[in-house]
């Protein structure tokens, strides 16, 4: 009966109804678009830097990671190669060497890390040939020391197509070696902080200079899913114990850090949002209660228990909480969908936003979990926003309530 009695008095007054439903429904889609945008956000970095530098697993000579000489090299690279061509778990690697040098122009001179890769396999893993703006990729050009340097890294450099900038880097035993390179191609990635440091060289190009043909300082490699990556890495690190092995969550901690603090910022937004739209349903409950005073006496000098009352006033806001929700919800993740596929062009706001990893275009994604802690907090949101109108209505006195005008 208390059912039936709540759910008829929603309807006497659609007005307010419909505007306690409106303030949920609205809330609960912003809450789903702010939740998605933020995850978007923070997902856009995130993927950025695995694609484009870090990769998800890398394998280093330990002293290297420390000290970044040149003498400490990858051991057992054939090794390391083969097993990772026979893992069905991994999607693509890529063998590097690194140096660290100078590259100087007529503008002046600039410490870069210089990435010597074997073109095909970097294809593969980081499509360095996809993010070309000008030029040729490495394997498509003849020239002796070839080289890719940023669009960013040209500008300030005042380098242009068939440049030929002079590298100055170390052998292992300690020699300097000058050599010049040919600018065969100007890439973008979309992190200026990794475009103003880093060029890339053939591995086979930048070993000869350095005197040997086997040097290999990193083996990087990605997955085909990243569920897979504490057991992939505890595989790899068992097989070859004299090399340090390391996930993108060690390579990177502001990547990790990122990564962890996703759940946080979604628990702290959803309580800010909540938090506000109980203040809205409290607000227009109240008035509710108010309004219907002299009702409420009626009900309870005719015998209607004040344990009654309470739950009818908490199931009106269920109600009108149970109704706009799930609408709020659908809009939420129509909205999710379209986005996520479309993106937010945010180029004409996000100026510099590239200077920090950030894509200016950001892609909506919110995973399933997310939509049921939303759900959840809507309904103890709409229990809680219900717990003081109720708890008014049963304070009410039949007699002095019935008087009331």
């Amino acid at each position: 009966m208390i059912f039936k009695i709540a759910w008829r008095n929603i309807w006497r007054n659609k007005i307010r109804s419909f505007t306690v439903m409106g303030s949920v429904l609205v809330g609960v889609w912003a809450l789903i678009f702010v939740l998605s945008f933020t995850a978007g956000f923070i997902n856009s970095y995130i993927s950025s830097a695995i694609a484009n530098e870090i990769s998800h697993i890398q394998f280093h000579n330990p002293k290297f990671v420390d000290e970044k000489e040149v003498q400490y090299t990858l051991e057992h690279t054939a090794s390391i190669k083969e097993n990772l061509s026979r893992n069905p778990m991994v999607k693509a690697f890529a063998t590097r060497t690194i140096n660290s040098g100078m590259l100087s122009t007529a503008r002046g001179s600039r410490g870069i890390q210089i990435r010597g890769v074997v073109p095909a396999e970097e294809v593969n893993l980081t499509h360095l040939n996809e993010k070309l703006v000008e030029g040729v990729y490495l394997d498509a050009s003849k020239s002796k020391n070839a080289i890719l340097v940023s669009r960013r890294l040209a500008d300030k450099m005042k380098l242009k197509l068939k440049s030929k900038p002079i590298l100055s880097f170390q052998k292992e035993d300690g020699s300097s070696v000058p050599a010049a390179f040919k600018v065969v191609g100007i890439y973008e990635l979309g992190n200026a902080v990794f475009e103003e440091s880093n060029v890339f060289v053939r591995q086979s190009d930048l070993n000869r200079l350095m005197g040997a043909e086997n040097l290999t300082h990193e083996v990087a490699l990605l997955l085909h899913h990243v569920e897979d990556l504490d057991t992939v890495k505890s595989a790899l690190a068992a097989a070859f114990p004299t090399a340090l092995v390391q996930n993108y969550k060690e390579i990177a901690p502001n990547v990790n850090l990122y990564e962890s603090q996703m759940s946080v910022s979604i628990y702290a937004i959803i309580f800010i949002v909540m938090l506000a739209l109980i203040f809205g349903i409290i607000n227009t409950m109240l008035m509710a209660v108010l309004e219907r005073t002299k009702e409420l006496g009626m009900l309870m000098a005719v015998g209607m228990k004040r344990l009654q009352v309470f739950t009818m006033i908490v199931l009106e806001t269920l109600f009108l909480a149970m109704i706009a929700a799930p609408i709020g919800l659908f809009l939420g993740y129509l909205t999710v969908v379209y986005y996520g596929n479309k993106g937010i062009d945010l180029s004409a706001y996000g100026k510099g936003m590239d200077k920090f990893g950030f894509s200016d275009h950001i892609y909506l994604s919110l995973d399933v979990s997310s939509f049921i802690t939303v759900t959840i907090a809507v309904g103890i949101t709409a229990i809680l926003a219900a717990l003081y109108p109720a708890l008014k209505a049963t304070r009410l006195k039949p007699i002095e309530a019935m008087r009331t005008v």
